[in-house]
């Protein structure tokens, strides 16, 4: 492979920081393009009934597609449909309860005029994002948002860069704007994502996580530490919860404790866990966010919590290891 010598090597670096400076130039000039346009067409689609639709040939498909994720993740219904393809059976996944967003630097794809004139026949309301306010679909549409760029990072100014750049920021631009309209907050945002991290943060209940009945170790404070030991042992917690007759929760006797108390020469046989415990512990309802157990393990350096219910009774128990299977950690 032909090296490249230390002049190439300086030029492609120069040319890489060129094309952010470029890009950065064309982002920053939209921030001029805020004005009530922009804020009718956000109204129009805060009222709509349907759904919002993306359309947009060639990059400007891509970065349609985009866009129309990032909306329906964060409260506006929407998704993207190619323009040929509408224009060849699929015209009527659009009704006049949605609202269409063509995408076209130009103004002028003839699949997308083609588009916006049938479906504006139907009364659906157009947004058109386009450089152009005076081209073809800056006119037809009801509504105009105008990413147009002075120049593309291209050095020859044809392939799309900064116009394609300029058109996704504005449409997290208009995400944003919906969300905070619509007061969208994590917990929304987590029903839409339940299989991420976050979904799962924001979602996934303690009660869901815990073992419970038969799972659950417990001991009364009379046993002996032998005693202990065994459930500890057959339940693979390291911990078991100390009840009294009653159910109630009065400790939680760990493996640590248990250390603590061979290395102190406790008879185990004889020794009862009322010997040894101290009275009080750290507990979380079961109501509660898993997140919450993780919080309050790593702030206490604990590894096992007792679950208790809105009467303080305990329910189950939760470990670290059940955090980290869920992915919370």
């Amino acid at each position: 492979m032909k090296q490249l010598h230390d002049n190439q090597r300086h030029e492609l670096i120069t040319n890489a920081k060129q094309v952010i400076t470029d890009e950065l130039s064309a982002i920053q000039s939209l921030t001029e393009r805020f004005d009530e346009q922009f804020v009718d067409a956000c109204q129009i689609i805060l009222d709509c009934k349907g759904r919002v639709i993306i359309a947009g040939m060639g990059k400007s498909g891509h970065i349609g597609h985009k866009i129309a994720a990032t909306l329906a993740s964060t409260g506006t219904p929407s998704f993207f449909v190619h323009p040929s393809e509408a224009l060849h059976g699929d015209l009527g996944m659009i009704t006049k309860q949605d609202v269409l967003i063509p995408i076209s630097n130009s103004g002028s794809t003839d699949e997308l005029v083609t588009l916006c004139s049938v479906v504006k026949r139907q009364g659906t309301k157009l947004i058109a994002m386009t450089g152009n306010p005076d081209s073809l679909l800056g006119k037809l549409a009801d509504y105009h948002i105008n990413i147009g760029v002075s120049k593309e990072a291209c050095p020859h100014d044809l392939a799309p860069t900064s116009s394609t750049t300029a058109t996704l920021v504005m449409g997290d631009a208009l995400a944003v704007s919906l969300l905070k309209a619509r007061s969208f907050t994590p917990e929304d945002f987590a029903r839409s994502h339940p299989a991420g991290r976050l979904g799962k943060r924001l979602s996934i209940l303690v009660s869901d996580l815990m073992h419970s009945g038969e799972e659950m170790p417990t001991a009364l404070p009379e046993e002996t530490l032998e005693k202990a030991i065994l459930v500890m042992t057959g339940k693979q917690f390291g911990a078991t919860l100390v009840v009294d007759s009653q159910r109630n929760l009065l400790s939680v006797f760990t493996d640590g404790d248990l250390r603590r108390a061979f290395e102190s020469g406790t008879d185990l046989k004889r020794s009862s866990l009322a010997d040894v415990i101290k009275i009080g512990c750290h507990r979380i309802q079961e109501s509660s966010l898993a997140v919450e157990a993780l919080s309050q393990m790593q702030s206490k350096k604990i590894m096992v919590l007792p679950v208790v219910n809105s009467h303080d009774e305990p329910v189950g128990i939760i470990h670290m290891h059940d955090l980290l299977k869920a992915g919370i950690v």
